[in-house]
């Protein structure tokens, strides 16, 4: 492609390469520039990518997009934000992907991967749709899952996986968009359908400062969006709404004012169940993820459906036979009248939210079984340990990933979270016995929350990772309770 072509809707401050060169490529990363490429030098946290214009040429760059002109006469592209523009050089060498596909993005602190998860099984009932997803736990080209390294990945990545889901047939994208994703500018020059966001709780301070920062971040999503839809129960939904370039949708479980709201909630161990009301029109809609917070991402999807013109009874038909997300409360078939769950809760907050969600639907116990990282921070352990203790019934402490550490030593550190607690509990090391005991003494009513390792199939002990499944786990400690 002529650098020309690559450089299209790209505001240039100064030009001295010529516009007709060949580029075979686009790179970021001087010590992977291929002979060919165009390098753009992004000014990052850690490093200047100006600092490698001399090296991104000796490995055979024929042009630099910079934000500093280069010396020695070397051929460049002077722009005003260079981490911008790799957005759209990116774009433009993959013959913007995006316009070829239906684009859907969501936003929010929580419960991005299950609302896109839910919206992509969504299209595909209703639909027949093949659908391509980018996330936090995977990334998929219709059924073909693919490895993902962060929520939203860099804009040149991003924009090649477009480009994939594109030649691989797929018509609709449905994709986490984080803060960090909108401020650094990775999905600049894509125009989604349909944006939706679910709520703003504290998180990620370290990068954007302040709460108000993070708003602002979040609300930059919407100036990219034909339509939207806002969780109106959400504290910073007035927010949201003030900055909307587009016409916004907006759901409720508690306001009536809102275009699309939730009536005579059920909550169960095992799903839940409401009505969703929208236009004088009321459907009944089950899905099989408990917990409150599971409402609101059934709203998100079903707010999503109507943006697209789907009814709102076609997408409870679809919530009626999705199965959630692997690892994000997902039951796990049990051999009695108890509940098992696994879920990703590693941190304080996470493991307080599903406790908390749990206790409301328990009709026995809650029971939490988890353990924590180890070379990670251990000023979380104690506060877990405390959090577990107030919110379940029973505790168990086990390993979650050792790496290097002494698991009793991990575990110590959880115990002294506990000990002004009268709550009952009891200390198995071993995970894989831990989760034994905890099915093997279980009572009828019982909810047991299996808590930390979620999507994960390992478990890491010293530098190894050693396969480690749990739902295998489950499975097999059934086979044998069957078999006694």
């Amino acid at each position: 492609m002529k650098l020309k072509d690559i450089l299209k809707d790209i505001e240039i401050i100064e030009f001295c390469a010529d516009p007709e060169m060949e580029i075979g490529g686009i790179c970021y990363d001087s010590r992977h520039v291929k002979t060919g490429d165009l390098f753009v030098a992004v000014s990052g946290f850690e490093t200047d990518g100006h600092k490698y214009i001399n090296s991104a040429f000796e490995n055979g760059a024929v042009a630099v997009l910079c934000q500093k002109a280069p010396d020695g006469g070397l051929p460049y592209v002077q722009v005003k934000d260079s981490r911008y523009a790799l957005a759209i050089v990116s774009k433009n060498f993959f013959r913007s992907p995006s316009s070829e596909m239906v684009m859907i993005g969501v936003t929010g602190t929580n419960g991005k991967t299950t609302t896109t998860t839910l919206i992509k099984h969504m299209l595909e009932h209703c639909l027949n749709a093949k659908v391509g997803l980018v996330g936090t736990n995977e990334n998929m080209i219709g059924y073909t899952a693919l490895p993902a390294e962060r929520t939203t990945p860099e804009s040149y990545e991003l924009q090649k996986l477009l480009r994939e889901m594109a030649d691989a047939g797929c018509t609709h994208v449905v994709m986490e968009v984080s803060s960090h994703s909108l401020v650094l500018s990775r999905v600049a020059g894509i125009t989604f359908q349909v944006g939706i966001f679910t709520n703003l709780t504290q998180d990620h301070l370290d990068f954007h400062r302040t709460m108000e920062e993070y708003a602002k971040a979040k609300a930059l999503f919407f100036r990219q969006c034909e339509k939207g839809a806002v969780n109106l129960d959400d504290q910073w939904a007035e927010y949201m709404l003030r900055e909307a370039k587009c016409p916004v949708l907006t759901y409720s479980t508690e306001k009536n004012e809102a275009t699309l709201v939730a009536k005579d909630i059920r909550l169960y161990a095992g799903e839940v169940k409401f009505c969703a009301l929208t236009t004088g029109v009321l459907e009944r809609v089950r899905l099989g993820v408990p917990g409150r917070f599971s409402v609101y991402n059934a709203l998100a999807v079903i707010a999503c459906g109507l943006l697209l013109g789907i009814s709102s009874g076609r997408v409870a038909e679809a919530l009626s036979a999705a199965k959630g997300v692997k690892g994000r409360v997902e039951v796990v078939p049990t051999d009695g009248d108890y509940t098992i769950l696994i879920d990703y809760a590693h941190t304080p907050d996470a493991l307080e939210n599903v406790l908390k969600s749990m206790k409301e639907v328990s009709p026995g116990r809650l029971v939490v079984l988890f353990g924590c990282g180890g070379d990670r921070d251990r000023t979380k352990r104690p506060i877990m340990g405390k959090i577990a203790a107030e919110y379940a019934d029973f505790v168990i402490i086990t390993s979650d990933n050792p790496r290097t550490e002494d698991p009793l030593g991990i575990i110590a550190d959880i115990m002294s979270g506990l000990e002004d607690s009268k709550t009952p509990r009891t200390i198995i090391e071993n995970r894989r016995e831990a989760i034994a005991y905890a099915i093997n003494n279980h009572r009828p009513g019982d909810i047991i929350i299996l808590a930390g390792k979620g999507h994960e199939t390992y478990q890491i002990i010293g530098k190894t990772k050693h396969h480690m499944d749990e739902r295998e786990i489950v499975a097999e400690i059934l086979e044998k309770r069957k078999n006694q």
